[in-house]
């Protein structure tokens, strides 16, 4: 413990732990509820960098997309009542991907709790099924245990959000307790003889694949299970979302395992003899609605590496769980020795030719090819550019045919929530801001959070904001059209003119009607010196790259 300081009120300690525990970014809208806070970082402004956001379900976002990126938690600041209501868009995102998140949430002050005061809420009850930990701060000199507890329950295990909520007068209580040691990381290491065992069953194995996925990986660690799957030849697939955990590149990268995922390449994993599971959770849309292996367990010998142990035989029971983080789990792996020969090695170059064959893009309706645009960005950007995204059917043409190449390149929602994607760049940008940052939404996407345009030009984070137009909820018409054909209600959109939009805002803008317009157009907006959003108007019909409108009705 650190020497006592003197006294200061429970707001300076909050910020002192803040800074104690290595934060130098939050995300906000302001309130009244914690002027004390604000105040507080006021004095620390140099060290502490506060980013003032539109609105909280924005803010939230960034929090997130700064713990996917950093792996350190997102720190998020927002007001009671409509404030946390707003928020918690983006804690219910952090929780189901697993990111790093703190959330400070001001209170009404303690005299006035349980009568239903302005904007009052109990966030224990709210907030409970949505973060890994919700208290409430009532002493002040209890401020460095609970920043303490929060950095550590946010980073360790599965790793995810936490909400603290700060009464208004506890703020400015006097506290004058020492604070704490920064957090350290806390993971499971696996056991020797659980690695023994998966030496064996690997030994033994005739059709082997990996999938992998979740939060809680490191540069080194991507790099250990690369040369892990050079050694061993094994396919490598990624979870929905935790595609740029292995390098696209790579000749031992097989696809994605998702939504729409490559026919051929869910027969090789129904038809694998282990599965070796590395972070993903093996959820919902991993296993395409938990139809992909059988349940409790799956015809194949499952191998499940999760780092929260909750997670284990949650939904499919396991040969071998094994709790581990992943950086201690591949620096175990890389010790397990193969033998001289394996049986499935001949078999790499079939298995990587399903991807390349999946990741080439035919033709559809319309004078814009988005697969064509998704082939000239993999070429075109570097191979650490960040690209993010929210929910909709166009993600589909940049989770299938873009490429990535790098750990820490890839801010999407596994909750498939719309709106991410443009202040998951915003954030990415003034985190990373010598880096390219590409945003793709679909009009209604973009609609949802558009708004933190503003935020990028005000901190001039200069994100290329790609909007993909079709004048729908493309995602709920394809649903509506293969369920009740023709009997279109409630997912057809009236949008703004987006250039004019985003030149309003003192952004650049670009307007693509045809495939052959968007290189330029693209170059223009990276080097503009500011924010840029190019719209492109897409044919409603290519609803997917497989099928159209038209197409769906018909299969009804």
């Amino acid at each position: 413990m650190s020497a006592v300081p003197a006294v200061r009120n429970g707001a300076q300690a909050l910020v002192d732990a803040l800074l104690i525990h290595g934060a130098d970014t939050g995300f906000c809208v302001p309130g009244e509820s914690y002027l004390a806070v604000l105040d507080a970082l006021y004095d620390v402004r140099e060290r502490f960098k506060l980013i003032v956001c539109r609105q909280e379900g924005g803010a939230a976002y960034m929090a997130d997309a700064y713990g996917k990126l950093t792996g350190k938690p997102g720190i998020c600041f927002v007001t009671r009542g409509p404030g946390a209501a707003n928020a918690s868009v983006g804690l219910h995102t952090a929780f189901q991907d697993s990111s790093p998140m703190i959330l400070f949430i001001g209170q009404v002050a303690r005299d006035a709790l349980e009568r239903e005061a302005f904007q009052e809420l109990d966030y224990r009850r709210m907030f409970g099924q949505l973060a890994k930990w919700v208290a409430q701060i009532d002493n002040a000199r209890r401020i460095p245990e609970f920043l303490s507890h929060a950095f550590h329950i946010a980073t360790s295990g599965r790793p995810g959000p936490v909400v603290l909520a700060l009464p208004e007068d506890m703020l400015n209580d006097p506290c004058d307790v020492a604070q704490p040691q920064p957090y350290r990381r806390i993971a499971a290491a696996p056991p020797p003889a659980a690695m023994a065992e998966l030496h064996s069953r690997l030994c033994q194995a005739k059709r082997p694949v990996m999938i992998v996925g979740g939060r809680g990986w490191t540069t080194q660690a991507c790099a250990d299970l690369q040369q892990f799957a050079e050694q061993w030849q094994l396919p490598v697939s990624c979870a929905f979302r935790y595609q740029d955990l292995f390098d696209h590149s790579h000749p031992n990268y097989i696809g994605d395992v998702g939504l729409g995922i490559n026919p051929k390449l869910k027969a090789r994993l129904q038809e694998a003899d282990l599965v070796i599971t590395v972070g993903a959770r093996l959820g919902e849309s991993t296993t395409n609605g938990y139809v992909l292996f059988d349940i409790p367990r799956p015809a194949q010998t499952l191998v499940h590496v999760h780092a929260g142990a909750e997670e284990l035989g949650r939904v499919y029971a396991a040969d071998l769980p094994i709790n581990s983080g992943y950086p201690e789990f591949f620096a175990a792996a890389l010790n397990l020795q193969p033998p001289a020969s394996l049986p499935w090695g001949d078999n790499v170059p079939g298995n990587r030719q399903i991807y390349l064959d999946w990741s080439e893009p035919g033709r559809v309706p319309g004078a814009v090819q988005m697969g064509d645009i998704m082939c000239w960005l993999r070429e075109r950007l570097p191979a650490d550019a960040i690209v993010t995204n929210g929910a909709g059917n166009y993600a589909i043409w940049l989770h299938r045919f873009y490429r990535y190449r790098q750990f820490g390149t890839q801010l999407a929602p596994t909750n498939g929530s719309m709106g991410y994607g443009v202040p998951a760049a915003v954030a990415a940008k003034i985190t990373q801001p010598s880096r390219t940052v590409v945003a793709f939404a679909g009009d209604g996407c973009y609609m949802m959070n558009g708004q933190e345009l503003a935020t990028a030009v005000k901190y001039g984070a200069s994100v290329i904001f790609i909007v993909v137009n079709n004048g729908m909820f493309g995602t709920i018409r394809m649903h509506q059209e293969r369920e009740y054909p023709e009997r279109v209600m409630a997912t057809s959109l009236v949008n703004p003119d987006f250039v004019a939009l985003a030149k309003a805002y003192g952004a650049h803008g670009e307007l693509v009607t045809e495939t052959g317009q968007f290189a330029v157009a693209f170059e223009r907006a990276l080097t503009a010196g500011k924010p840029a959003l190019i719209e492109i108007q897409v044919d409603p019909e290519a609803i997917t790259p497989n099928t159209t409108i038209n197409q769906l009705r018909g299969k009804r």
